[in-house]
């Protein structure tokens, strides 16, 4: 998500670090064999109390393209499968955040880094610039119901409680603004798109087993609810949409869309109608200048590519370029964490750096060709762990953010055949000073509570990579890319937890892994081991950092022959497959731990993988 704009943040990190030591992110049918639904029940926690609820949205949309206002009709029918009582809901009604003192607004004004895309912006937006969505009538089930609009949370009392397993249709009439574009959405960006449209919609929040998730907008990003979505709009007939969903009635539309003889309807408007089965957003963009292309990925989905016209010659080709790479990205994601199972996915240029949506991801569009792949390889690799699996991102970002940064430059190298040794020793770097600036929060941090907006960067995607990597480390290469499949596979359309991934693991493994997931994730604790003393076959290292883990060690002997031996966690009851001589076990508790060999030593390197995150290099050889 947002990859180009945090790589260049990147660039300034060590300087951020630095500081912080001194202060202390014909129609078209519906496909034959649409994405599996959200089972009511998941093992996420091995409990009946952890299931799926479930929306269905019907919205028609009219959109007057010279005011960027525009009316709405939205029918939805809310599935309770939580074995609870509701008494109320809350829909999010984001565009409420670009308001001169939203919360979004004085969060901006305050913390010491905003975001340069925000600043002061919102603040000074005029009042035929800024974004609302205002709710003109609410019903269920035909009755009029009380509601209240509280900053971007629209709070809704229920006429009648909602049983467990019971369905109700809400009906809501709306109007709304798009704002001048400050973050994600908006209109008339830099680059010149007209309309992007994320968040754009009353949505209803997500309630889970840990209750509602009705958090305001205030500047990180979502969680959803599964549904099926059945969208109309109504726009200027000259522009071209593109985004979640499939267009159904493609011959009265056009634009790169028709798939038969094209009979556009009279009058200055059309009216597109979509269809998106079991996605938990509904995104798209609109501009009356975009080239539409179209590329089939074998065996995959129909790629389409939305991008301006205007652009420079050497632009364009850049997005001509691009489009045989992402069907190799497609092809690459599909083979590596789980099948792609839409029959769509589309490339837009948005203009805010990049971020995912439902079947889409908006991108900026004017950069070279190699920033162009960079945000389009990390967006995609999104559609998996940020729409497939669908952590929620306020209270477990990294392990989307994180596992996106680390497939996204996985693919690269291998599309490229370049080292993923790089981009590896940069983000476990950026990390190591991050956990030495004396700023570090734990993972568990909500995002929007993080002292610096640079800091809640770096948990995200750099310590979520390195979390990532350094299971490859801890239970083999093997096992990790196991793992990551099975994970894929039992969890996808479940929302999971963190819990989630360290468990399934453990059983790819055998091995137990919650020490690592607590320690890494839930604290700040470090590790830190070092060589304390060599005294001829006998090598002694010591445990400086909290944080324990098992260790690769090799020894050169004074010969010049190499031998890697392992030493495993006793806490992991078990070994990471591996070919270097067995030691045994080192306990946490025990500081040191002494290694005899059978031949005098000549030097001793601790990790020779670097994959193990040691923020302290200096004392792992000697």
């Amino acid at each position: 998500m947002k990859k180009l704009y945090y790589y260049l943040l990147s660039v300034t990190i060590v300087f951020f670090l630095l500081s912080c030591k001194t202060v202390q992110k014909t129609p078209g049918p519906i496909p034959q064999t649409p994405p599996k639904p959200a089972p009511v029940a998941s093992v996420s926690n091995n409990t009946s109390f952890y299931w799926q609820q479930r929306v269905d949205y019907k919205m028609e949309i009219d959109m007057d393209v010279n005011t960027y206002q525009y009316k709405g009709k939205q029918e939805l029918v809310y599935t309770n499968n939580s074995p609870d009582v509701l008494y109320k809901v809350f829909y999010h009604l984001y565009f409420n955040a670009f308001q001169p003192g939203s919360e979004m607004d004085i969060r901006s004004q305050n913390i010491p880094d905003p975001d340069p895309r925000v600043g002061d912006r919102i603040g000074k937006l005029k009042p035929d610039e800024i974004g609302y969505i205002h709710v003109n009538s609410l019903k269920q089930n035909g009755a009029d119901i009380t509601y209240e609009t509280v900053g971007t949370v629209l709070e809704v009392e229920l006429s009648k409680p909602i049983q467990p397993g019971e369905k109700v249709t809400f009906n809501m009439d709306f109007d709304a603004q798009v704002p001048i574009q400050i973050r994600r959405s908006g209109r008339n960006n830099k680059e010149g798109v007209a309309l992007s449209m994320a968040q754009w919609y009353p949505k209803l929040a997500e309630y889970d087993f840990e209750g509602w998730h009705a958090d305001p907008y205030i500047g990180r990003e979502f969680h959803g609810v599964w549904g099926n979505f059945d969208v109309k709009l109504t726009i200027d007939k000259n522009y071209v949409v593109g985004g979640t969903g499939y267009l159904q009635n493609p011959n009265e539309i056009g634009h790169g869309y028709q798939t038969g003889t094209l009979y556009q309807p009279t009058g200055n408007k059309l009216t597109w109608h979509f269809v998106a089965p079991n996605v938990h957003d509904f995104t798209w963009a609109a501009d009356p200048n975009y080239i539409h292309d179209k590329a089939q990925v074998p065996n995959g989905p129909m790629l389409h590519f939305f991008y301006k016209n205007s652009m420079p010659k050497e632009k364009l080709e850049n997005w001509k370029n691009l489009q045989p790479k992402a069907v190799a990205l497609m092809e690459f994601f599909s083979e590596n964490i789980g099948a792609y199972p839409y029959k769509q996915y589309s490339i837009i240029q948005g203009g805010d750096g990049g971020m995912e949506y439902g079947m889409c991801t908006l991108i900026a569009g004017e950069g070279s060709f190699n920033g162009l792949f960079g945000v389009t390889a990390h967006e995609m690799a999104h559609s998996w762990f940020q729409f497939l699996l669908a952590t929620n991102e306020l209270k477990h970002y990294w392990m989307d953010e994180g596992f996106t940064e680390y497939f996204g430059e996985y693919a690269e190298s291998v599309i490229f055949n370049k080292s993923f040794t790089e981009p590896t020793e940069r983000a476990y770097n950026i990390y190591r000073s991050y956990a030495n600036s004396g700023v570090e929060q734990p993972q568990t941090t909500h995002a929007d509570r993080f002292n610096y907006n640079q800091a809640s960067a770096i948990s995200a995607y750099y310590k979520g990579y390195v979390f990532l990597s350094q299971l490859r480390y801890v239970i083999g290469e093997e096992n990790q890319k196991k793992t990551i499949k099975k994970y894929f596979n039992d969890f996808s359309f479940k929302h999971p937890v963190p819990n989630d991934i360290i468990r399934t693991a453990e059983k790819v493994s055998g091995l137990e892994l919650d020490w690592y997931l607590m320690d890494f994730t839930q604290t700040t604790n470090t590790i830190d081991y070092g060589i304390k003393s060599i005294e001829d076959n006998r090598v002694t290292l010591e445990r400086i950092g909290l944080m324990p883990m098992p260790l690769d060690i090799r020894v050169t002997y004074v010969d010049g022959s190499i031998e890697d031996f392992y030493i495993p966690l006793q806490m992991m009851r078990g070994e990471k497959p591996t070919n270097a001589t067995l030691k045994p076990d080192w306990a946490w508790a025990y500081p040191t731990y002494t290694l005899e060999t059978n031949k005098s030593i000549g030097s001793v390197k601790i990790d020779p993988s670097g994959l193990m995150a040691d923020i302290d290099l200096e004392n792992n050889k000697k």
